[in-house]
């Protein structure tokens, strides 16, 4: 290494670990053919290129514009490749995918920018996911665009809203083996990757793989009614609450299913949640009224958390902590209402964040990124909270009810009220972008970088003037709840720009056509 090389180094602002880098490269190598001239010695590519590995987008432009042997150097695949991975594009994709990708990560972030500027916008489709045989909405879940949504009538229907030409189907088709009279209402539906689940009042729980077809792979009976219903995100473990029960089954590697723990809790059990990534022995987080159980497979119940007097209203977990709002003492100003951080792995309180004279209504971490979490109240305020900080980061006050539901990404939230409003909110400005309204409260919400998935659900099943025992619901379309799909994607503006009845098909049977509308469909003529 030349004396010359070291002084221009000592000049050239060069991060510490580069510089290390170079001024430890060993004499034998500077004669190495291949070789990149920097200052006035020369790199082997293959040295050079480890350099360049430390500099982002800006810094590569800026060193393509020095010499052609830079410019060659600054524009390597492996470079933009690596570029693209660290910014989360194209996580599953291969270097061999792509011959140029440079372009391919500008064409990713043109896209990207393109979709935010949609979001604000309001610039998309949306499409009204009904089924009216199935009279009034009871649930809904969705995962990655798959919709599922159980009905006062007993089904269990199905959409993918990725493909519309998709035909949903209806997963329980057992309503010509029933016995007569009123089905039992699908009380809670559930979805993942390759599982859908659906629990109904009369205590019975029902499995279905997505992979084989519409009858159930499982099934199993409580004696009481369903309280709760929790399906893992990934794998094969559903856990249900009924009374003071809590059972959860799973799938063995050979694909039966078995009972894998039954759990006795002290009070009826409120609400459910399965921890993620977690497989071997499933840990399940159940509330019953002011106590928290941590219950694991295998082991003993463990409480978690316990206050007599301050009841539980909202929970979440993720993988490595539990989040859930308690209510407080109304007579102590020191004990309002608040949200409560606990460590799964040593069961200690890591957090208590915001204080509120309203109760916190739901809260989302498990979708939140990393140190944040976001929560609803009955004060109609949405909270952004730092996990390290215990005062809100943001306070966003736009509904005219309580906050029913939650999600936020890096840069927006979309909340849900009871008086049936969807917001979307900029999170950095503080802003409303836009909001829509329907009939009932908004239950679910789900989204990702280019779709939007919202239920209104009401709560009154049995609507005045329906009757129970007739096959078509007399009761207007406005009281059995509605689920909207809107699709901001650029590359299916051009398809989803088509109303619904246009993309209909001749095949479809109409079960319901109280309200007149379109019958004849037009793109297939």
């Amino acid at each position: 290494m030349t004396s010359r090389l070291r002084q221009r180094l000592a000049g050239v602002p060069v991060a510490p670990s580069r510089r290390a880098l170079i001024l430890h490269l060993p004499p034998r190598l500077e004669n190495e053919i291949n070789e990149v001239p920097f200052f006035d010695v020369q790199l082997p590519y293959e040295l050079a290129l480890k350099i360049f590995q430390f500099l982002g987008r800006k810094e590569l432009g800026r060193c393509a514009q020095v010499s052609k042997a830079w410019k060659v150097l600054a524009e390597d695949q492996v470079l933009w490749f690596r570029l693209c991975r660290q910014e989360g594009y194209l996580p599953d994709h291969q270097i061999s995918d792509f011959s140029f990708w440079k372009r391919t990560l500008r064409d990713c972030c043109e896209k990207e920018q393109a979709l935010r500027t949609n979001w604000k916008n309001r610039i998309g489709a949306v499409s009204q996911l009904q089924y009216e045989l199935g009279k009034v909405l009871c649930d809904v879940h969705s995962c990655e665009g798959v919709v599922i949504a159980g009905y006062t009538s007993g089904d269990v229907k199905l959409w993918d809203t990725r493909t519309w030409d998709y035909t949903a189907p209806v997963l329980d088709p057992e309503r010509h083996l029933a016995a007569p009279g009123p089905r039992p209402h699908a009380s809670f539906v559930r979805i993942n990757s390759s599982l859908a689940a659906a629990a109904y009042e009369d205590g019975t729980i029902k499995v279905w793989s997505l992979m084989v077809g519409r009858d159930p792979v499982h099934c199993y009976q409580h004696n009481q009614k369903i309280q709760a219903l929790a399906l893992s995100a990934e794998g094969a473990v559903i856990a249900t609450a009924s009374a003071f029960q809590v059972k959860v089954e799973s799938a063995n590697d050979k694909g039966y299913w078995e009972t894998a723990a039954e759990f006795e809790i002290q009070k009826l059990v409120g609400l459910l949640c399965l921890v993620p990534c977690v497989t071997a022995r499933p840990v399940v987080v159940a509330t019953a009224e002011d106590i928290v159980y941590l219950l694991k497979v295998g082991e003993p119940v463990k409480v978690l958390h316990s206050v007599y007097g301050q009841p539980v209203t909202c929970l979440d977990v993720s993988a490595s902590e539990a989040a859930f709002g308690v209510k407080g003492f109304g007579w102590l100003i020191n004990e309002t209402n608040k949200i409560l951080l606990y460590s799964l792995e040593t069961g200690q309180c890591t957090a208590q964040l915001g204080t509120s004279l309203a109760d916190f209504t739901c809260v989302n971490l498990r979708d939140s990124p990393p140190c944040m979490l976001v929560a609803g109240n009955k004060d109609r305020r949405v909270r952004v909270y730092d996990l390290r900080r215990s005062k809100p980061v943001c306070s966003l006050y736009g509904h005219q009810l309580g906050v029913s539901s939650v999600q936020m990404d890096d840069w927006k939230i979309v909340s849900g009220g009871e008086e049936g409003l969807v917001c979307v909110w900029d999170q950095r400005m503080g802003t409303k972008l836009w909001e829509m309204h329907a009939r009932h409260p908004v239950r679910h919400i789900w989204f990702n970088s280019h779709s939007l998935i919202t239920a209104n659900i009401p709560n009154e099943k049995v609507p005045r003037g329906a009757s129970i025992m007739d096959d078509d619901l007399t009761a207007h379309r406005r009281h059995r709840g509605i689920i909207y799909a809107y699709e901001f994607s650029v590359d299916q503006l051009a398809v989803e720009s088509v109303l619904p009845i246009c993309r209909s098909s001749y095949n479809e049977v109409t079960g319901y056509n109280y309200n007149i509308g379109l019958a004849v469909p037009y793109d297939d003529v």
